[in-house]
């Protein structure tokens, strides 16, 4: 009973063998291939600008908020209780514009996200679209990320396609 399973399952082993085509893998250095992409460098520079002018915004604004309770902590004594109320109210409100401007600004859909994914995913879009014809005219079964593969651990230099997917989208 045992041989017949041995061999049944050497039969199917074979049989499946036969029929198993073989893939063709090769590697791409995509943080490599951004790195050398103009236009890339061009949309983080802007991403860089305008986070910065945001942050010294929302920077303002908190350092506005912090005179504002300074300043009440100094006259506190001095306020009648509808005063101190009505400062306590002001910070408050300050200190919510300035959790509001973040949201706006840096949050999971603020302003930064929309502009990045305006200006990104275009490229990225394009580099998917090379990689996807370079794959094609080499018949080319598997593309991988090696920037992105943290069990890779070595990869022969022939399989990397990086610079051919530079020179399709007209870079190097």
């Amino acid at each position: 009973m045992k041989k017949l399973v041995i061999l049944l399952f050497a039969a199917l082993l074979s049989f499946g063998t036969m029929f198993a085509k073989d893939q063709s893998i090769a590697y791409i250095d995509m943080s490599y291939i951004l790195k050398n992409l103009p236009q890339y460098e061009q949309a983080n520079e802007q991403l860089t600008m305008l986070s910065k002018r945001w942050q010294k915004e929302i920077d303002a604004a908190q350092q506005e908020a912090r005179v504002m309770a300074t300043n009440y902590q100094t006259e506190q004594i001095f306020l009648s209780e509808t005063m101190r109320t009505q400062r306590e109210e002001e910070i408050v409100k300050k200190e919510q514009e300035v959790l509001e401007l973040k949201r706006k600004y840096f949050g999971q859909e603020g302003e930064l996200y929309k502009k990045r994914e305006a200006l990104i995913k275009p490229i990225q879009d394009e580099i998917y679209n090379a990689i996807q014809e370079l794959a094609s005219e080499k018949r080319i079964d598997v593309v991988k990320d090696r920037s992105s593969d943290p069990a890779l651990i070595y990869m022969s230099s022939k399989l990397d396609i990086s610079d051919q997917v530079l020179q399709k989208l007209g870079a190097k």
